[in-house]
């Protein structure tokens, strides 16, 4: 028997929560496959399926949209749900930290104007700190000369990478990309348009402008 779930948009721990109310439905064997729209989603439900030694795997389907796939055995209503209760969700859960809808948008691969190269170290020690933070912000938008720094051989391409793997929204303008010939080139987050820019900005809690 297989069941889907869907928690594409739920934050955590609703993602864990209708997974596991769809194990309960089981009653016994079965799959349960539960789409998500992050990375953070994905380590929670693997946590909990490890947690309760049932089958896991995952892939990623396209920008945005993963699926986990868990294997419940036969002893599942006996194993996994009775004893449900002894691991909380609160638990299971690694904390997502985007909170409200920040909105950094970064239009040049320098940070200040005067000098370019101390604006570029600026920039990269600018996007470590963002990674540091307790709050990270929902979405980074990156046009003009910011679509370098999401490209290949770009020095912020591992904080950027720290970023989307826990749950940050990275976008480049794809316009700027075929530009500045990056078309091929990018190597974090996905394509996006002036749109979707302006809708992003324009639905901000609040827009940080390095």
């Amino acid at each position: 028997m297989l069941k889907v779930v869907n928690a594409m948009g739920d934050a955590c721990p609703i993602p864990v929560v209708k997974t596991k109310n769809a194990i309960k439905e089981l009653s016994g064997a079965g799959m349960v496959e539960t789409l998500v729209d992050n990375e953070i989603a994905v380590q929670n439900l693997t946590k909990m399926a490890q947690q309760k030694n049932y089958g896991v795997r995952s892939e990623k389907l396209g920008e945005n949209q993963y699926r986990v796939i868990m294997t419940i055995g036969e002893s599942a209503d006996e194993a996994g749900v009775e004893a449900d209760e002894e691991v909380r969700t609160e638990e299971t859960c690694i904390p997502d930290g985007r909170k409200g809808n920040k909105v950094v948008v970064i239009s040049s691969s320098c940070m200040g104007s005067g000098d370019d190269e101390l604006g570029a170290v600026l920039m990269k020690g600018f996007i470590y700190a963002l990674s540091q933070q307790d709050e990270l912000p929902k979405t980074i938008l990156f046009y003009n000369g910011g679509a370098k720094l999401t490209c290949e051989e770009a020095p912020t391409l591992e904080d950027l990478m720290s970023l989307e793997a826990n749950g940050v929204e990275i976008l480049t303008c794809g316009t700027c990309l075929n530009h500045y010939g990056l078309t091929e080139k990018l190597k974090v987050g996905g394509v996006t348009n002036m749109y979707v820019i302006t809708e992003k900005m324009m639905q901000a809690d609040l827009i940080v402008k390095p």
